[in-house]
């Protein structure tokens, strides 16, 4: 393909706002189910204890999570004794104050350092997160930035997985290590990781299979992936990097609890914030783990996924689609 080399360009050089547009356009098909019509609940023109409770609906149906929905709703609370909600503009301001405590502290991108080599990115999630998908985009992406790139098909009970990594690496020219169906995980991915040493390869990237997280005995597979790069690299793997389904709701939160019990996850990556997603998930992962958002997706393109801003995603989560310039 003639585009197929070509760097992805540098974070500068992106059109940051069209993907926030984009993504504003897909969470709110119309009006934020979060701030819509607030007026119409506002009659007296103040907030009360029946519209504090109509936020904590919303906030709770928008899979924010009981935590985080505990927070704002007492901030909110505690602003309407102090009888500082004076209308519908400190309502939205007090709520994004809130959300934005709890999710500017996860707003750090994605930065492979100088050292070690390789540098190994575990990707881990139940099946249908978008995993794989996510794993060809950001190779894409770490190769524009001139980093040298290895992917590790491990999912090795899925053809379908294999085949698509394959493809991702012919389009971008990076090598995919991988072995015949149904072989061990941890032998593909330990084989990837010593193939990069030989190579000098800047960054491996290693698939997982898309471990069902009630499931005991996957849970311990990975935990043996994760200890057999140890044993090339003792600080291997370096980012464990979480892949989840922001359109699952609550069960987002419940596969980020058990996966980060399992082999402690430091980053993750938030996919198809776009059809029946509120966005709200993203809000109550970040509660509940407080480690890095890397990325959040809104589609299939390369284009589709991009770092996490915490400002940027709120004014999407806050604004409707007529609202604002984005």
């Amino acid at each position: 393909m003639s585009d197929s080399r070509s760097p992805e360009p540098s974070a500068a050089e992106k059109p940051r706002k069209g993907f926030f547009r984009r993504l504003r356009e897909r969470l709110n098909q119309g009006e934020s189910w979060l701030t819509y019509d607030l007026a119409h609940l506002l009659p007296g023109g103040k907030p009360d204890e029946a519209f504090i409770e109509e936020m904590e609906t919303r906030l709770l149906t928008g899979d924010v999570g009981v935590d985080a929905t505990e927070e704002i709703i007492g901030s909110l609370e505690r602003k309407l004794w102090r009888d500082e909600l004076k209308d519908t503009r400190a309502v939205v301001a007090t709520i994004r104050e809130s959300l934005l405590e709890i999710l500017a502290p996860c707003e750090q991108p994605l930065v492979v350092p100088e050292a070690p080599r390789p540098w190994v990115i575990l990707v881990v999630g139940v099946n249908g997160a978008g995993k794989t998908t996510t794993i060809g985009k950001i190779a894409r992406r770490l190769g524009g930035q001139g980093h040298s790139v290895l992917i590790a098909a491990g999912d090795t009970f899925r053809a379908a997985a294999v085949e698509q990594l394959q493809v991702w690496g012919q389009r971008n020219d990076v090598p995919v290590i991988a072995q015949q169906a149904g072989a061990d995980p941890a032998a593909v991915v330990f084989d990837a990781v010593q193939s990069a040493q030989a190579r000098q390869i800047d960054v491996v990237i290693a698939d997982t299979a898309g471990r069902l997280h009630t499931q005991e005995n996957l849970m311990e597979e990975l935990a043996k992936v994760k200890r057999v790069i140890g044993k090339l690299d003792p600080r291997a793997p370096h980012e464990i990097l979480l892949v989840l389904d922001g359109s699952t709701g609550q069960n987002a939160l419940i596969q980020a609890r058990r996966f980060n019990e399992a082999v402690g996850v430091t980053g993750v990556a938030i996919t198809k914030l776009d059809g029946s997603a509120k966005g709200g998930s993203l809000v109550a992962v970040a509660k509940e783990l407080r480690v890095p958002i890397r990325f959040i997706g809104i589609g299939e393109s390369v284009e589709d996924l991009d770092v996490f801003e915490a400002g940027p995603f709120l004014d999407a989560l806050m604004e409707g689609t007529g609202a604002g310039t984005g």
